[in-house]
């Protein structure tokens, strides 16, 4: 047996796919929350890569909605909520969404 084979995958897999950025500055989400009413909110990107984008947002919303990011720069980025959480250190809740175009918060 060598020293590949004894790794296991997962730290691999955890590792993001591109670097994320720290960033901080004010957006709009539209989308549906848990209960199924459409909303209008005000959120802060707090990470982005070019895929992707952490942020801080007050509406509990689903796994899998799909939402809209309306950034300050203009025009508007779709994406799918792939995660939902509660930070435990400041207690604001914070959704991971992925993006659906491919070149993402770096298009032309």
């Amino acid at each position: 047996m060598n020293e590949k084979e004894s790794r296991p995958d997962v730290a691999s897999s955890q590792r993001p796919r591109s670097p994320r950025v720290p960033v901080e500055f004010a957006l709009e989400v539209e989308g549906k929350d848990t209960a199924g009413n459409s909303f209008k909110a005000k959120a802060t990107a707090t990470k982005i890569s070019r895929g992707g984008a952490t942020l801080l947002l007050d509406v509990d919303v689903p796994l899998g909605s799909v939402v809209t990011l309306i950034p300050p720069f203009g025009g508007t980025l779709e994406g799918e909520v792939n995660g939902s959480w509660t930070d435990e250190i400041d207690g604001r809740r914070r959704i991971g969404v992925k993006l659906t175009k491919s070149d993402g918060w770096f298009a032309q």
